[in-house]
């Protein structure tokens, strides 16, 4: 079953970003560090569009073309699939400064469905314009790859550790995951509001709702966390480590 067609966002061609790419303090994960000011209005000028999602609003759906690279700006998504039934299954949650689109490149199909969480801002780059790259710029070719293939990994790894995981080390991998990438953003790393609801956790971690409460619940009562609604303060994060590290290989554990 494919997720409802949503026709509410908004789009901008032609659109300077709030001052373009130089001002976007996000830049510096969508470009390749040192990019000097003039390539960095170059590359700024193969952006097609800025558009604008509201909260429930699909940027695309599975089956659909291909053509497009995005970068998320402000808010947060996630990517999922449904099954003939319409069952959903969670894959990601992408964050401000997250690349999107790359899932389809190579099919010039997307794999995903792609729906926004909160409302959201996302920077659009036909990835026909990739080949208007001057040579001077072949940079920017590489670091898509790179990160492409990062993304990659990630997942890959992922999808192993989360196969070797009971429910409290799926949560405790999962809420620092969140607090590691909070904080390349430069927010905080210990207090932040969850975008997502309790389900799409379930869905993303492969455990019922009903456990995720239950495990939110015991580690407050443990004072490893607080919360309240989707607000969280990691209290300890040293025994959220220690709570992952016990599935982990020994070479794989950190210290704490």
């Amino acid at each position: 079953m494919r997720a409802p067609t949503q026709h509410s966002i908004t789009y901008m061609a032609g659109a300077r970003p709030h001052g373009g790419c130089l001002t976007c303090k996000m830049h510096f994960r969508c470009l390749p560090r040192g990019l000097n000011e003039r390539d960095t209005v170059r590359v700024e000028g193969l952006l097609q569009t800025r558009r604008q999602l509201k909260c429930g609003e699909y940027l695309y759906q599975a089956g659909d073309r291909c053509d497009t690279i995005y970068a998320v700006k402000t808010g947060c998504l996630k990517t999922h699939v449904c099954d003939e039934h319409g069952y959903e299954q969670v894959t990601g949650f992408q964050m401000a400064g997250d690349l999107l689109g790359m899932d389809g490149i190579g099919l010039r199909a997307h794999d995903f469905n792609l729906v926004a969480l909160e409302d959201s801002e996302v920077c659009a780059l036909p990835t026909a314009r990739l080949d208007e790259l001057p040579p001077e710029l072949e940079t920017i070719r590489r670091y898509l790859h790179e990160v492409m293939s990062g993304y990659i990994v990630r997942d890959h790894n992922a999808m192993i550790m989360l196969s070797k995981m009971r429910a409290e080390e799926r949560l405790a991998a999962f809420l620092l995951d969140l607090s590691r990438r909070f904080a390349a953003l430069g927010y905080s790393s210990s207090e932040f509001n969850l975008r997502m609801s309790r389900e799409d956790i379930g869905s993303y971690l492969g455990i019922k709702i009903e456990t995720v409460s239950r495990m939110f619940s015991q580690f407050q009562e443990r004072k490893l966390i607080d919360v309240k609604n989707r607000h969280v303060c990691i209290l300890d994060s040293v025994r959220l480590q220690r709570i992952i590290g016990r599935s982990l290989p020994s070479k794989q554990r950190r210290v704490g």
